[in-house]
């Protein structure tokens, strides 16, 4: 890809941005992209994929991840011309392919994703169109021919009828060795013969997937490796910090300003912790009450959280000051802290207005002894944030759902379980944010005095 080209507006009609064409994504296209569109298609495919990634998680039906699939790529992979939906399909893709190459962890996230999209986007497709597509792939499966239907269709009805699947006279069979569809399998889906499995057309989907996802694992440890013998090098100054930037990076609201120029005031700020705050918050709060101080990492996390939520200046001054006075004594604070809360607010140094923590940047740090900071859902013992979440307020089988998320690895899963069972409201949209889960707390919690 040559990066130069390409223009970005609203959409068009729902249909042009859900008929790009299928792509198996084996080569890179000859393409020209400008640079700013080189990074925005690859946020809005990824904003795809992370939807697909919290719809799985929460165990989301095959029929309702259909829908959800179908919803994220309309309102994420449209373009103003239709005829740029598939070039920004493409392109997007092989974006991300060079952000996610890079580890062992990436890469298993985005080829599970991936797979998964691709899989329900070949489902949504006509019969017709699937054929046409595998013959297009150059998939190695060719239906049986009627001889070979004729000597195995009593099996077939049997594990039709089992299924619930009635077998009809036109139905189209595939075979293909057992273990390249090991769902059907392992669910007595398919009948099987001599090592091979009988997989009807409404099936294919399976045989399809397992072919995608075997070419793009073996398309990730290639790009890995022209990655860091070329274009990490070469690309250093234009395209790595964009890359290096991708599989971290926050693709949510910006809450470096609190919305609508609300503000917390120190009164109130005891009562919005408990109620409001998330987890990781709550945690460095009452750390802060106890000891009367916090490491830097804990500082930051927190004091951009507070800013955040609309904690001015003026109070967070004294906020820190009536904390850290108790400890380091109140000259010590003006010379040693102050500073640091003025710089957070860009009111010194270059006067950066900075942003608080996204969820991914709080999961991603590493706390030392002795900090605070962090993901507790991440970072704590079960048995830690068992009793933390007991004294959050959630109990019972709410408790070992969330430490099932935990177990794996499914932070802001837990973190939005948590939510719910402490507003008792469903959160469909998912914990992306500190600041957005006080938001949305805020927002419930007046609903709920209005109504009274």
């Amino acid at each position: 890809m040559e990066i130069v080209r390409s223009q970005r507006e609203p959409t068009h009609s729902a249909a042009s941005t859900t008929s790009a064409k299928l792509s198996f994504y084996r080569s890179a296209p000859a393409l020209e992209v400008r640079l700013e569109d080189f990074e925005l298609y690859a946020i809005d495919r990824l904003r795809v994929l992370q939807g697909i990634s919290d719809g799985l998680s929460r165990g989301k039906k095959p029929e309702e991840m259909e829908k959800l699939v179908t919803e994220l790529w309309r309102a994420h992979m449209r373009h103003q011309d239709p005829s740029e939906v598939m070039n920004k399909d493409i392109i997007s893709h092989f974006v991300l392919r060079l952000v996610y190459c890079r580890t062992d962890e990436l890469r298993k996230w985005f080829l599970s994703m991936e797979t998964s999209l691709f899989r329900y986007r070949f489902r949504l497709e006509s019969p017709e169109s699937q054929r046409s597509l595998m013959s297009e792939f150059q998939l190695p499966y060719k239906a049986i021919s009627r001889a070979e239907f004729e000597t195995v269709k009593e099996k077939l009805n049997q594990v039709a009828r089992s299924i619930g699947q009635p077998l009809n006279a036109d139905t189209l069979f595939f075979k293909a060795p057992f273990e390249e569809v090991p769902e059907l399998f392992a669910g007595r889906r398919v009948f099987l013969q001599k090592g091979f499995a009988y997989v009807a057309m409404h099936q294919v989907v399976s045989l399809v997937a397992t072919q995608f996802r075997s070419n793009l694992s073996k398309c990730l440890v290639l790009t890995n490796r022209k990655w860091t013998s070329t274009i990490r090098d070469t690309e250093r100054d234009r395209l790595a910090p964009i890359i290096e930037a991708l599989s971290t990076g926050y693709l949510g609201p910006d809450y470096s300003q609190p919305k609508n120029s609300a503000e917390i005031s120190l009164k109130d700020i005891n009562g919005q912790a408990s109620s409001s705050f998330p987890l990781c918050m709550r945690h460095l709060f009452d750390k802060l009450r106890e000891t009367h101080h916090l490491k830097h990492g804990g500082r930051m996390q927190l004091g951009l959280f507070l800013k955040g939520v609309g904690l001015r200046l003026e109070d967070a001054l004294l906020f820190w000051k009536s904390e850290f006075s108790q400890k380091v004594g109140a000259e010590r604070f003006d010379k040693e802290y102050a500073y640091s809360i003025r710089h957070n607010y860009g009111k010194e140094g270059k006067r950066t207005d900075y942003t608080p923590y996204s969820c991914q940047k709080v999961i991603s740090s590493t706390p030392s002894t002795g900090d605070h900071h962090g993901c507790p859902y991440r970072h704590f013992s079960e048995e830690n944030l068992r009793a933390a979440l007991t004294k959050m307020g959630v109990c019972g089988r709410s408790v070992d759902g969330i430490l099932d998320k935990v177990r794996n690895k499914h932070y802001q899963i837990a973190c939005t379980l948590t939510f719910e069972a402490i507003h008792d409201a469903p959160y469909d949209s998912g914990i992306n944010h500190p600041n957005q889960y006080f938001d949305a707390s805020r927002k419930i919690l007046q609903n709920k005095m209005e109504s009274t």
